[in-house]
């Protein structure tokens, strides 16, 4: 009687290794794993408004409802200078994008501890659900987006002056840059609250405080000159500023800035990336 074949590496559909190098964040995986982040995706976005009665349309009333205030206390009550384009549409820029930006954190923020259930029952590259988060809110976005277009041709149609440019084709690299930067922070975030779970109430907390700290509500000419250079190290500020130069024709848009902008993001993506990958491995244990 003949001993049974030995089961090599060529006889398995999966084969589950361990990370052996710092850099090795087997992220080409993620493409085998694409039905699941679109079962993920669907999931986020279904469930999010399932039992409400205006379901979707909160989309449009939560960045709505933003605009009308900022427009009354800022802009009426505060008389903050908007480079001379109508107060609410120049709100309404910054609400769209900042929206996406602090949603995206705010979910990612909790991958562990939202799905700890999950992660320990079955194997799938941890990276799938923040992903997920990001592209379900990507959604969102679009929705609010559209409604931001729908109110400029509107103003065109009134006559206010509004002058889009061809800035206005970047915006796909817009919106992966600010979907990589808020994907990152988050993961960040989560990977320190499987320690530190206090950061996870804070979140929301430093959301919006970071919201201050960037050119959602003011324009960044409207600052001193010499913190003009420390408001631009932000990175999330040129961003703000091409997307309204590329819809509104306003702003102090410049190509450097942005290119600094991708460089950083870049940067951190790949830092939080390693920190999430290493942290995955034990958070079973700490969480």
């Amino acid at each position: 009687m003949q001993n049974p074949k030995k089961a090599s590496a060529d006889d398995w559909d999966q084969i589950i290794e361990p990370h052996d190098k710092l850099l090795n964040l087997k992220l080409g995986e993620l493409w085998r794993y694409r039905d699941l982040i679109y079962l993920f995706v669907r999931r986020d976005f279904v469930a999010q408004y399932k039992q409400t009665i205006l379901g979707p349309t909160w989309h449009i009333l939560q960045p709505l409802l933003t605009t009308i205030v900022f427009t009354i206390v800022f802009g009426r009550i505060a008389k903050m200078p908007t480079d001379g384009v109508p107060p609410f549409v120049f709100f309404l820029s910054g609400t769209v994008i900042w929206t996406y930006f602090a949603n995206v954190i705010t979910d990612t923020s909790v991958t562990f501890s939202k799905n700890a259930h999950v992660f320990g029952k079955v194997y799938f590259p941890r990276l799938v659900t923040p992903i997920a988060t990001t592209l379900s809110k990507l959604i969102a976005f679009a929705i609010q987006f559209l409604f931001f277009i729908a109110y400029l041709a509107y103003l065109k149609l009134t006559g206010v002056s509004i002058s889009p440019n061809l800035w206005v084709f970047a915006t796909p690299a817009l919106l992966l840059a600010l979907a990589m930067l808020a994907l990152s922070c988050g993961l960040l975030i989560t990977a320190m609250t499987t320690r530190y779970q206090d950061l996870a109430v804070l979140v929301s907390f430093g959301v919006q405080l970071a919201m201050y700290a960037s050119p959602v509500i003011y324009p960044i000419s409207s600052l001193p000159e010499k913190w003009q250079f420390w408001a631009n190290l932000n990175p999330i500020a040129p961003i703000l500023e091409c997307f309204r130069y590329a819809f509104l024709g306003v702003g102090q848009f410049q190509p450097q800035q942005l290119i600094y902008s991708g460089i950083v993001i870049s940067l951190m993506f790949m830092f939080s990336a390693i920190v999430f990958s290493r942290v995955e491995r034990t958070f079973a244990d700490t969480i």
